[in-house]
C-alpha cells in the first residue's frame, strides 16, 4: 500500500475537524442573527439557551481535538487520564442517551496511548447512533499500554472501510476525511512498535489497541 504524505493526512484531519465544526458553529451564527432582530422576551431566552448549548459543544469538540488530532501542548510525556476522561464524557453528553464506564489502570497515559483511546472513544460515539453504552480501558501490563473501547446499543452503525483503515489495509487513494483520524493512530500504533483490531457484531463493536511503551516512560 502506498503511503498517504502527511500533508495530505493533515488536509484530511483538518476537513473532519471543520466537518464536525460546522453544525454547533453554524447554530451560533444562526442564534445571534435571530438574536438580532428578535424583541419577544421568551423568544431572546431561546436564542440565549441555544447560544450556551452550542458553545459548550464547540469548546468541547475543540479541546477533543486539540488533545486527538493536536500535539498536546501543555503537557509532558504523559497526560493524567482526567483529561481525556474529561473529554469523551463532554462529547458524550453532548450526543445524549450515552452512558460512559471507565476502567482506567494508572494516573496517567502516555501521549500516543490518549490519542489512540479518544480516537477509539470517538469512533465509538459515532457508532452508537441510537444511544447505548461506551466502556473504555486502558492499563499497562509487561511494558505495554493495553486499550479496550466498547461501543454497545441496540444499532451499531460502523463502516468497515474505518476498520480497515485501523488494520492498516485500507490504500492510501481511498483515505478520506472520514477515515484519516483511523489511519492516523494507526500510523501511531506501529511506530511505538504495536497495533490495532477492532470487532463488530450485532450490537457491539469494540476496539482494541496494544502499544509498547519506551522504558523510562511507564508511570
Amino acid at each position: 500500500m502506498n503511503e498517504v504524505s502527511s500533508t495530505d493526512l493533515a488536509a484530511m484531519l483538518c476537513s473532519r475537524l471543520c466537518h464536525d465544526m460546522l453544525s454547533p458553529v453554524g447554530a451560533m451564527s444562526n442564534g445571534l442573527e435571530l438574536l438580532a432582530s428578535e424583541t419577544d422576551p421568551e423568544m431572546r431566552r431561546n436564542c440565549m439557551e441555544l447560544l450556551e448549548q452550542s458553545a459548550t459543544i464547540s469548546t468541547n469538540k475543540l479541546k477533543f481535538f486539540r488533545l486527538a488530532f493536536g500535539a498536546a501542548g501543555g503537557f509532558g510525556e504523559r497526560v493524567p487520564v482526567e483529561e481525556p476522561k474529561a473529554l469523551v464524557e463532554a462529547l458524550a453528553r453532548d450526543k445524549g442517551r450515552i452512558e460512559v464506564e471507565w476502567a482506567l489502570g494508572g494516573a496517567n497515559l502516555s501521549k500516543p496511548a490518549v490519542k489512540v483511546l479518544l480516537n477509539f472513544a470517538q469512533i465509538a460515539l459515532d457508532a452508537l447512533v441510537r444511544g447505548g453504552r461506551l466502556d473504555i480501558g486502558a492499563e499497562l501490563r509487561e511494558g505495554a499500554c493495553e486499550i479496550v473501547v466498547r461501543a454497545g446499543g441496540d444499532r451499531i452503525a460502523f463502516d468497515e472501510v474505518i476498520g480497515r483503515a485501523l488494520e492498516g489495509s485500507l490504500p492510501a487513494e481511498e483515505l478520506s476525511s472520514r477515515t484519516a483520524a483511523a489511519h492516523m493512530i494507526q500510523l501511531l500504533a506501529r511506530e511505538c512498535g504495536g497495533g490495532l483490531q477492532y470487532a463488530l457484531g450485532e450490537d457491539a463493536l469494540v476496539l482494541g489497541a496494544v502499544l509498547p511503551e519506551p522504558e523510562g516512560l511507564i508511570g
